[in-house]
Formats: C-alpha cells, structure tokens, sequence
C-alpha cells in the first residue's frame, strides 16, 4: 500500500530486519506472519482444486505464495523508496505488515511533481509484476504448480497496483491526488486536506462494497469478505485522519521562527558554581545558559529541570557544568531558520533544547523544543 543484506535480527520498532537494500532497513513485522498463515490455508483449496493429486503439498504452495506475494509488496515500496532516494530525500526504513508496506520517507517532498512521482512508482511496478505474471502464465502448462502461482501474482498485483491508485490518503492515489491540488492551489496543506477527506469517502466504500457486491448477486454477505473489508477500511480511515492532522500542521509551520521562539542565553565558563551562573541569569533577564570552554566556544546547555531539582543549599558548591547536557552538532541551529526548515533542522537530531547561533557563530539563545510544540499548538 502505500543494497546490503544483513544478518536477520531483532529490532526495537518489533520487526525482524531481513536486509538493507539501498542502505535502508527491510524490516517485517508480526502481523505478517499472521496473513502468512491465513494465505497458506485459505489458499490451500485453490492450488488442491488446480492441482489434482497434489495432496499436502498444497500447503507447501500456498506458502509459497504467500511469500512470493510479500515480495511483490517490498518491491513495490522499493521503487517508492528508490525514487525517493534518487530526490535526495532519505528513507528511515521500509516495513512489511498485516495490510502490505510502507516506506517511511524522512522529509516532504520539495515540489509536486516530486510527490507524484514518488507515490505513482509504486502502483506502476504492481501493474508491471502483474503484467510479467501474466505473460509468464502463459507460458506454463494448465494444472501445474507454476500455473497456480503465476494466476495468483497475476491477479494480485493488479488488485494491489489498481487498489493503491484509489485517489485518496494514505493510499498513493491520495498522494497523487495531493500532489495535483497542491499544484493548482499553491498550497501543500490544501492537497494534504482534500486527498485526506477523500480517503475516507474511499474508506466507506471499501467497507460497503462486500456487501453491496453479494445483495447484488443475490446472496448473503461472506463473513471473510466482510472482516477483509473492514480492516481496509479501517487502515483507510485511520490513515486519512492522521494525514488531516499533519495538514493542519503544515499549515502552521510556515509561522515559525528560530529567533522568535529562542529563549535568550548567556555564556557560562563550566567551572562557575551554579548560584553564581543563576546570579548572572536572573541578572541579565536572560531565560537559559551555555557552557563554554576556556577558549569561549559552546560545549553544553544548562538543563533546567536538573538545575530546579537541586537544593538551593548546594548550588554554591557545585559547578554549572555538571548540570549542561553536551551540545552535539544536530543541536545547532541558526538564528535565521524557519518554517519547514527549522522543522526539518529539529527533526534531523530530536533533542529537548538545541543551542541556537547568529549566522556569525555568537550564542544567541536556547530553544526549547517544548516551546516549537507549544507555538504549532497555538497557531
């Protein structure tokens, strides 16, 4: 839905990691051992009924399948991820779950035709893996096991890549869809909007379909169709809700500002006892502090809740170093950003406070990221 190999192992985002293609981890989780075994037996009669006197085998092939399904799925998020990469927006990794993939691109996209194409790429590689399966099919002689799996990949890729077209969030279709409003209107957070709403309209009709479908036929709903139905559904819904509320994001990122959210700063040697560095702060009206070396240049930010946790009694004996958290080069931000720039700076390197710089190299104070959060949920 919508390259290095490495060792299987456990990860802490509860995945297994089977490889690395292009640098980015292929991790797949749980649930998909789950559909696996769903796919082995209910696919099971299909290949018995295809395959006379193939007996328990067929268990064999329908596991087959459900692998060789998946693998269609990782190759349809690597050309997302592929195309992604080759737009110089990186890939924090591609997971493998109950309903298909996703791949989790790092940074938005820069422009709309860059969005579009990376959303499209992936239905378009379905619908290619869909073709191929095809033509092989044709190949392969009626009732033999190749004939049963290239039916099947056939079939489900096409479903897959005519599926992901749905023009509505999360689905790529939604992203193209995005992409195109975000082209006329100029703005990225009204495309996000519209292809969100539209996928949940997408989602109502996936639940309804099932049910639509057999009362047409004239019979009774399939309990299996129905349970399927719902959880894409679901996955839709949930999917466009949270695209609703990154748009509403978007839309108030453009409003920040480095320099008006940075709390002013004073620079204190490590070796000054904290009473004293507090003496200078309340003194200066300033609202942080940063530890610098012998030579003046930054080295830590004072931590607050550590500094508010000590007795008063002891901060004339302690220095002010001990409480600074060291700065590291992610945590350097300039003066000058804002908008989606300051954001992308923030979320390169997540930290609580990050020491904010003139373009000159001068301390000009300590952003909180408690204070970025707090003016996104004001604006």
């Amino acid at each position: 839905m919508s390259s290095q190999q490495a060792r299987p192992s456990r990860d802490d985002s509860g995945g297994l990691l089977i490889g690395r293609p292009f640098g980015v981890p292929v991790y797949v989780t749980p649930t998909w051992f789950l559909v696996a075994a769903l796919i082995t037996f209910g696919f099971a009669g299909s290949v018995e009924s295809s395959v006379p006197g193939i007996g328990q085998w067929k268990y064999a092939v329908s596991l087959a399948f459900a692998v060789l399904l998946y693998l269609s799925v990782l190759v349809h998020e690597l050309s997302h991820t592929v195309v992604a990469l080759r737009s110089g927006l990186p890939v924090r990794r591609i997971s493998l779950y109950l309903l298909g993939g996703v791949s989790e691109i790092e940074k938005p996209a820069a422009t709309p035709a860059q969005e579009a194409g990376i959303a499209v790429a992936g239905p378009f590689v379905s619908l290619v893996l869909g073709a191929l399966a095809y033509l092989v099919q044709g190949m392969l002689d009626p009732s033999t096991v190749g004939r049963v799996l290239a039916e099947a990949l056939t079939y489900s890729n096409i479903v897959v890549g005519i599926f992901n077209l749905l023009p509505g969030l999360p689905l790529d279709g939604g992203r193209v869809l995005s992409a195109g409003v975000w082209k006329v209107t100029g703005a990225r957070h009204t495309g996000s909007v519209v292809a969100a709403w539209c996928g949940r309209g997408v989602a109502v009709v996936v639940l309804l379909v099932p049910a639509l479908i057999s009362v047409r036929n004239g019979g009774s709903p399939d309990l299996f169709d129905l349970v399927w139905g719902a959880m894409l559904a679901s996955f839709i819904w949930m999917g466009a809700s949270q695209s609703l509320q990154v748009a509403q994001v978007q839309r108030r990122i453009p409003a920040l500002s480095a320099r008006a959210l940075t709390r002013r700063a004073i620079p204190v040697p490590f070796d000054v006892p904290l009473a004293e560095a507090l003496r200078r702060l309340h003194e200066s009206g300033a609202r942080g502090l940063v530890v610098i070396s012998a030579d003046g240049t930054p080295i830590g930010i004072v931590n607050e809740a550590a500094v508010r946790a000590t007795p008063a009694t002891r901060r004339p004996w302690v220095p002010v170093g001990d409480f600074s958290r060291r700065i590291q080069a992610g945590h350097v931000v300039s003066a000058a950003l804002s908008g989606e720039e300051l954001v992308d700076a923030l979320t390169r390197l997540p930290a609580s406070e990050y020491l904010v710089v003139e373009p000159n190299g001068d301390i000009y104070g300590v952003l909180a990221a408690e204070d970025v959060d707090r003016a996104v949920a004001r604006s």
